[in-house]
């Protein structure tokens, strides 16, 4: 249980977008007995960690054999927090998602169990598919749901799986939905749009978005629930504190706003009037692409959480004056 800082913490995908910012809010309350665990790989994500203060790191790959083989040489954690995945919702390698989102959580967690160290893991929105069913997370048939991509099937299986065992009744499951924010320049195609945006609009001066393919939805009108990483963290640390909770939790902002609006707020950041291009949507995603995400966060909300969150304007303006003009990261407001 996260209780004091002396708690000791495991982060895996600690370098990641939601990793780092998870290990820097942990600074900012006075933990650094923390192990980051990642795989850096050719990207530049290790840039997110030179700010941060933690115990020591592990590759993702030794920590896996570890766990697997002599998990007596890691000791004892109070909280482990599994961020780490392939979160690629392009990614075409089934058997890896299958090795690295669900096999790898099935042996973290139960690992975790033995030790009786708090287990908080990364689910995601994707597992409720096109939202067709609704995105609640006290659904109580999760066979139910029908991911679009094989990135939330494998999220989606490692849930079938908690609750089939009991699993989930002592651990938490988050299932973050558009979460944006500093840190996640690395991501390549997976950034937010606010990021990728704010560079068309350096480049361009314009921002593209997807044109609607369906009559009920007008151009940028598709609709999102977009949560920035600050309140993110703010609710993951909530999740990990309090002993009586487990099961899935949605973690969004309870609000769906538009692209449009979205864009609306970056132009503003940057002191500019919008300018928006429409562009047709590729071929390989009008099948999948969800039209409409909102998370229903009662139950977060049920479990204590009273932490008031960023409005989408303010957030934004955050993110792009405080981090993307200047390409500064968590942790460097401190130079």
């Amino acid at each position: 249980m996260l209780k004091s800082p002396e708690s000791r913490v495991l982060v895996t995908g600690g370098a990641g977008f939601i990793g780092s910012a998870l290990v820097w809010e942990l600074n900012r309350r006075g933990y650094e007995n923390i192990i980051v665990s990642d795989r850096l790989c050719s990207d530049e994500k290790w840039k997110n960690l030179v700010p941060l203060r933690f115990h020591d790191y592990i590759d993702g790959s030794d920590l896996e054999q570890r766990v697997r083989t002599s998990p007596e040489s890691l000791g004892k954690f109070d909280v482990i927090f599994h961020l780490g995945a392939c979160s690629a919702t392009t990614e075409k390698d089934a058997d890896y998602l299958m090795r690295n989102n669900y096999e790898f959580t099935k042996t973290l967690a139960e690992w975790a169990l033995t030790k009786s160290t708090r287990f908080v893991y990364a689910s995601s929105a994707a597992t409720y598919g096109d939202g067709a069913l609704g995105m609640d997370d006290q659904m109580s048939d999760l066979h139910r749901l029908r991911p679009l991509n094989m990135y939330g099937y494998s999220k989606h299986l490692f849930d079938l799986h908690a609750a089939r065992t009991g699993m989930l009744r002592r651990i938490v499951g988050m299932k973050y939905f558009n979460v944006y924010g500093p840190n996640e320049d690395h991501k390549a195609d997976m950034r937010s749009v606010v990021h990728k945006a704010h560079g068309q609009i350096l480049l361009t001066g314009k921002v593209q978005l997807f044109k609607s393919h369906r009559p009920d939805f007008k151009d940028g009108e598709q609709m999102r629930d977009f949560l920035y990483v600050k309140d993110a963290i703010q609710m993951t640390i909530h999740l990990a504190s309090e002993p009586l909770v487990s099961g899935l939790y949605n973690l969004g902002s309870g609000q769906a706003h538009t692209w449009v609006q979205l864009a609306q707020a970056i132009f503003a950041a940057l002191g500019q009037q919008p300018n928006i291009e429409f562009v047709e949507m590729p071929e390989h995603l009008k099948s999948k692409y969800q039209y409409y995400t909102c998370a229903d966060i009662a139950k977060l909300l049920q479990s204590g959480y009273q932490q008031p969150l960023f409005a989408l304007a303010d957030a934004v303006r955050d993110y792009v004056q405080g981090y993307l003009v200047g390409d500064k990261r968590l942790g460097d407001e401190a130079m």
